[in-house]
């Protein structure tokens, strides 16, 4: 099929659909309970339904009125973080006053991800490390997400996989060493297309050891994308990599892909892939990907309704 390739840069701090753009249920751990502050996430299937909106961190306004508008309450909700800025605590606390998760997607911008694996950089981190550790609430992370795609300076055409994996191992290690065991890592890949020149993650995996969930981005961009066609080839290549759980960390649909029938289609395929969930992308960027169609909204808050209604 046709795909259309979208890039997306940097814009005071906001990411987004930077997919090249296109896309066998798994195998699941064992269900852990909702934990202590300090305790392990849920890896339940279908547990979290979580949200990026406009203004976040600086706000939590944006969250608030997508609650509004949609009746739904995300438990996750995502901001990304340029290199040497700080863990955001005030937004952070704003969360978990919410009974939300923060994810954070940590992005080495025009950084050297060579001089961040040897160490140049642990300064920064220890400090981010520190402050994550002092929110004593889960924090879900991710480092350089969409690295097996082109468009950023952390991906392929300008880092070599190696690298990567060894600045993800870096990271990893200094947060626990300084005790930072409220950490969920996730490891965030673009989906793969081929003819985008979005190859397999295979040669960025970190290892399970370095690396709690996986994260997967990929988004609707017309009537013949399905959450099978989308999700499921990437979602066999994590498999053959790992059996961690797996979050859709990035998604949303263009309304001229049929937003209600797709919207369906997102919750059915959670399920039916037996994954943790999904990260909505409710912002302008490059399109317009919010829910803004009444129409929309009412099929997204019935199947929302549902959905968090047999969380465990």
């Amino acid at each position: 099929m046709a795909v259309a390739v979208v890039l997306v840069f940097t814009v005071q701090g906001v990411r987004g659909p930077a997919e090249a753009v296109l896309s066998l249920p798994s195998a699941r751990p064992s269900h852990l309970a909702r934990p202590n502050p300090d305790g392990p996430l849920s890896t339940a299937p279908a547990s979290y339904l979580g949200l990026y909106s406009d203004g976040v961190p600086d706000s939590y306004a944006g969250v608030t009125a997508f609650t509004k508008s949609t009746g739904i309450k995300p438990d996750v909700v995502s901001y990304y973080s340029g290199w040497y800025e700080p863990f955001k605590t005030t937004f952070a606390a704003a969360a978990a006053r919410q009974g939300a998760i923060p994810l954070v997607q940590i992005d080495p911008e025009g950084i050297s991800v060579a001089s961040i694996a040897s160490g140049r950089y642990d300064a920064y981190l220890t400090t981010y490390a520190q402050d994550v550790r002092a929110y004593h609430h889960p924090v879900i992370l991710s480092f350089g997400h969409e690295m097996n795609g082109y468009w950023y300076s952390w991906g392929y055409q300008n880092t070599p996989a190696a690298v990567f994996v060894a600045a993800w191992r870096h990271i990893v290690d200094v947060f626990r060493a300084q005790g930072a065991r409220n950490v969920t890592w996730l490891w965030t890949i673009n989906i793969i297309h081929k003819h985008a020149r979005v190859p397999s993650p295979g040669p960025w995996w970190p290892g399970s050891s370095y690396v709690n969930w996986v994260g997967v981005d990929g988004y609707y961009y017309n009537n013949s994308n399905t959450f099978a066609n989308l999700f499921g080839p990437t979602i066999a290549a994590v498999r053959a990599l790992t059996h961690d759980p797996i979050l859709i960390a990035e998604t949303a649909i263009l309304p001229a892909a049929n937003q209600p029938a797709k919207i369906a289609d997102l919750f059915a395929g959670i399920k039916l892939y037996d994954l943790l969930g999904f990260v909505w992308f409710d912002s302008v960027h490059v399109f317009d990907w919010r829910l803004s169609d009444a129409g929309a909204i009412s099929v997204f808050r019935q199947h929302a309704q549902a959905y968090q209604k047999s969380a465990p």
